[in-house]
């Protein structure tokens, strides 16, 4: 856009392009200082340009600044006299103390505008129903119509008089009543109107729900109830494809299952009058729980919505509250508390792997942990990237960098991390980790474990204090890890300077590597690209794009927004279940299914890749392995069949033995049933200190208790201690 403060979008045609250029520059002519003329002739910039025209309705609120409420929405005037009128209407604006954003079909005398009213008190709503009379008189008296495409509803109906008179507005009741005799159709529009002050969703007699919550919500100055207050109902949410929000509604088509019915239920609850507040309500309101069971997440509402709103956060923030006192479901323990569970598994993988795949004990255990029992468990790895790294000879000379071993990665695919120090370090990186095992809590998230999720994060700024305050890069490969530390990180621990640090110092892999002017080896091949959700909302992705077109990739990537699996979502039980396999369904598990055999199939996302693996007959491989591969295989990459074929080992089985396999699994089953039910059992007594039965570990190794954070270490002894919510 050319410098200025308001811009007037003209666009110009003829039979020929000469007389175009005739009509533009005649127009160019027209302006002078200080207007600053723009002629566009590209199409794609006159797309960007027109973008910007049609999604200005849905950034006029601005969170904490400006309201962007329609109180005067829609005045059609003359074309001829509308710059007269939106002189007086902007005078008009300023004597009542709101402030406008203008926009609309101004070639057609319709104005659309969005105030910043303000509601809350009695002056408050006197002022705005003395605006809405005077700017009724304003429009006729340039013989406008308060209405020019929109309707008049509630706020404009009383005044119909004053452009029609009284005997027609009387004709208008008679005709009604014809059809409507008892005034049940919509009532309040057009005729026998409502006040318009009246059925206000703020006003006088609102009453907030004082709450305490554990995110901060720094943007927005109200706290949760500004936060839950973003959406003002444009709506943006409720399409069927296209973009990532909302995965839920695109399945199910309900409107409670958007982002916006979601809001507005968490509006109601935080709000009310102050005669009939339900305090049995609140965070324990069935209502909202419900509509929020199916939202998987994904915070696509975070990047596509216009507002931001961040229904993760608000479900998380919700579960926190609504849970606390109460036991979870099964799925909470046994998937929210996996890097727990896997760390324990990875002492004996290929035990726990035929266990979990047997068709009795496996569909036991998968109930047990409220797993759909339709849905295969990822396999263990037969071992962990942390012990490869142990035996691995790092680069020193480089420039230092941490790489973060999440739980999925370190336990579930090893490969992943192992082509990430490869190639970090033939960038001229000097690649290092964490010490101690830690997790940055991700699955907590999903059922509302947050002060768990805050102990975790502090303990691992504790742990990595040093590297953050001297400004070395952290590398994440799970980009809903990642997510953590650019989101949620800062939200729980605002006033933390570290947590800040960390926050701008974490990036992906292919941000890191494009700063560092990486190029990448040559790797010609179709690819098949799967964004990760909280990429596209979080991160971003224009350094991977980069990097792979220097790759010489072809890439396509379907807007298939959320892939359904959404960490835990996609394996619970029942209809998140259906739900999970449907969004799956609608595009990107039929275009790995179409693609042809030698295509890569690229998802940086842990769970992006147990969807596909689970849907088609393809294992999807992270942006780390693919460079790797170019790396090794070099521009034709490998000779024959998948791709995947060449970075993935076999799932290992229990110990190889096949004369003791019936045994093991057996064994096996047992004891992994065994150890849900004594986890269920012990969770369900109460228990939530683990210093009740610590667990004695060396002074120089890792803590291995059942959910060890951090070693309490003596001179004689070493124990573990942390405490579970």
């Amino acid at each position: 856009m050319p410098d200025g403060g308001a811009w007037l979008l003209a666009e110009y045609g003829a039979d020929t392009e000469a007389q175009a250029d005739k009509l533009v520059e005649h127009a160019r002519s027209l302006v002078t200082a200080p207007g600053v003329p723009k002629v566009v002739e590209d199409a794609r910039h006159q797309a960007d340009i027109w973008e910007v025209r049609r999604s200005t309705i849905e950034y006029t609120r601005i969170p904490g600044e400006h309201a962007g409420l329609a109180g005067w929405e829609d005045a059609g005037l003359p074309p001829d006299r509308l710059g007269d009128y939106i002189r007086d209407y902007c005078a008009l604006v300023t004597r009542h103390g709101y402030h406008t954003v203008l926009f609309g079909h101004f070639g057609q005398g319709c104005m659309h505008n969005r105030l910043d009213l303000k509601l809350d008190t009695a002056q408050d709503i006197a002022n705005f129903s003395r605006f809405l009379d005077e700017a009724g008189d304003l429009v006729v008296s340039y013989g406008g119509s308060l209405s020019g495409e929109h309707g008049d509803g509630q706020l404009r109906a009383n005044q119909l008089v004053k452009m029609f008179g009284p005997e027609i507005v009387g004709a208008f009741a008679e005709f009604r009543a014809i059809f409507d005799p008892e005034g049940r159709m919509n009532p309040g529009k057009v005729v026998h109107p409502y006040p318009p002050e009246s059925h206000l969703r703020r006003g006088t007699d609102l009453q907030l729900r004082p709450v305490s919550t554990h995110f901060s919500f720094p943007e927005d100055r109200g706290g949760f109830f500004d936060a839950v207050n973003r959406c003002f109902g444009i709506g943006k949410c409720r399409h069927t494809s296209g973009g990532t929000m909302c995965p839920s509604f695109m399945v199910t088509r309900e409107e409670q299952h958007s982002t916006r019915g979601r809001a507005r239920l968490l509006m109601e609850m935080m709000s009310g009058h102050r005669d009939d507040v339900d305090t049995k309500k609140g965070w324990r309101d069935e209502h909202v729980k419900d509509a929020l069971d199916l939202c998987l997440a994904c915070k696509g509402c975070k990047g596509d919505c216009p507002v931001n709103v961040d229904m993760a956060a608000y479900k998380s923030e919700f579960l926190s509250h609504y849970y606390a006192g109460r036991l979870r479901p099964r799925a909470a323990y046994a998937m929210g508390l996996i890097p727990i569970w896997a760390r324990l598994a990875c002492h004996a993988p290929g035990l726990v792997n035929s266990t979990l795949s047997a068709p009795v004990l496996g569909a036991l255990a998968k109930r047990l942990a409220g797993v759909d029992t339709r849905r295969a468990v990822p396999t263990f790895a037969a071992r962990t990237f942390r012990s490869w790294f142990a035996e691995h000879q790092p680069r020193t000379d480089g420039t230092p960098v941490l790489l973060w071993p999440d739980t999925f990665t370190n336990y579930f695919t090893p490969e992943v991390g192992i082509a990430a120090v490869e190639v970090l370090e033939a960038t001229g990186f000097a690649v290092r980790i964490p010490d101690r095992v830690l997790c940055c809590g991700r699955p907590l998230y999903d059922y509302g474990m947050l002060p768990t999720a805050k102990r975790w994060l502090l303990a691992i700024l504790e742990e990595l204090r040093e590297p953050i305050r001297a400004g070395i890069p952290l590398v994440g490969l799970e980009p809903s890890c990642l997510a953590v530390f650019r989101d949620e990180l800062t939200n729980l621990l605002p006033h933390d300077l570290d947590a800040h640090r960390l926050a701008k110092q974490s990036v992906s892999l292919a941000e890191l590597l494009t700063r560092a002017g990486y190029r990448p080896h040559r790797l010609e091949r179709q690819a098949l690209v799967q964004r990760h959700c909280h990429q596209g909302a979080v991160i971003g992705s224009d350094a991977d794009a980069a990097l792979m077109a220097d790759m010489g990739l072809r890439v396509k990537q379907p807007d298939s927004g959320c892939c359904g699996m959404a960490g835990s979502f996609g394996y619970e039980s029942g209809e998140r279940y259906e739900v999970s396999i449907a969004c799956g369904e609608r595009v990107i598990l039929p275009a790995v299914r179409a693609a042809e055999q030698h295509t890569i199939v690229l998802a940086d996302g842990f769970s992006c890749r147990g969807q596909i693996e689970q849907g088609t007959d393809r294992q999807a491989l992270h942006l780390a392995e693919v460079l790797a591969l170019a790396r090794r295989r070099g521009p034709n990459g490998p000779p024959i069949g998948a791709p995947e074929r060449y970075c993935r080992a076999t799932p290992p089985r229990s110990d190889r033995l096949l004369t003791a396999l019936s045994a093991a699994t057996a064994l096996g089953g047992l004891a992994t049933v065994g150890g849900l039910v004594t986890a269920w059992q012990w969770l369900s007594s109460g228990c939530r200190s683990l210093n009740q039965h610590p667990t004695r570990c060396s002074p120089n190794a890792d803590c291995t208790c059942f959910a060890s954070v951090h070693c309490v270490r003596n001179a004689a002894s070493a124990t573990c201690a942390e405490t579970l919510n």
